[in-house]
């Protein structure tokens, strides 16, 4: 399961938005319901910050074989990432990661050490659409930057919000990573991942909630 915890990256949006937004998603593994991941950006004086948290219970007849939660924060600034505070438990284990701007550079704790990362990082930032022209993205999780590579894959119909919607569909790529994201115009919508063992995740909008 431990590409599946990899793709509950945190992410956030350098685009305009309403003053606040929210994204809730039900996720299911192989169409089997295993829990939500919920996303709130609020506007700042000093930029957007986003609070994201994940639920996941993969149950095996009557047991828990694989559960996650994650939490985290994070600042935004003029398009780039400029703090991160994350939370993660999976069966058990905990994992924190934390971010500072530095003078223009970006100081990363994670469980591996200590890294310094130069120019404007972004993060895996799904609901902003002009991430699919980065060549690398943070993982929020691990604290490690990720390599990755891009593709569009046309125009198709997917259920968001409990409608058929029509969204335009595009891949990560990269070593052991395959995310496919929708976007209805430059709304997120839907997301679908393949895990270690072939099993595919997916991210299903359910409601719509802006102010």
């Amino acid at each position: 399961m431990r590409t599946l915890a990899f793709l509950l990256i945190l992410a956030t949006a350098s685009q305009a938005f309403a003053a606040e937004e929210s994204w809730d998603f039900r996720v299911t593994l192989d169409g089997r319901d295993i829990g939500s991941h919920s996303y709130r950006l609020e506007q700042s004086d000093d930029g957007v910050r986003l609070r994201s948290e994940a639920r996941f219970d993969v149950r095996l007849l009557f047991f828990s074989a694989y559960r996650y939660e994650h939490e985290a924060v994070e600042h935004w600034q003029g398009g780039c990432l400029r703090s991160l505070e994350s939370k993660t438990v999976t069966n058990g284990k905990r994992i924190s990661v934390s971010a500072r701007d530095s003078g223009g550079e970006l100081a990363v704790e994670r469980p591996a050490g200590r890294e310094t990362l130069r120019g404007c990082v972004l993060t895996f930032a799904y609901w902003d659409s002009r991430i699919l022209e980065a060549s690398a993205l943070l993982n929020s999780q691990t604290g490690e930057l990720v390599p990755v590579r891009i593709e569009s894959l046309g125009t198709e119909s997917v259920i968001a919000e409990g409608r058929q919607v029509l969204a335009t569909r595009h891949r990560i790529g990269g070593t052991g990573l395959q995310i496919d994201l929708w976007y209805a115009g430059d709304r997120w919508v839907a997301l679908e991942a393949l895990t270690e063992g072939g099993r595919r995740l997916r991210y299903e909008l359910t409601e719509e909630k802006r102010t």
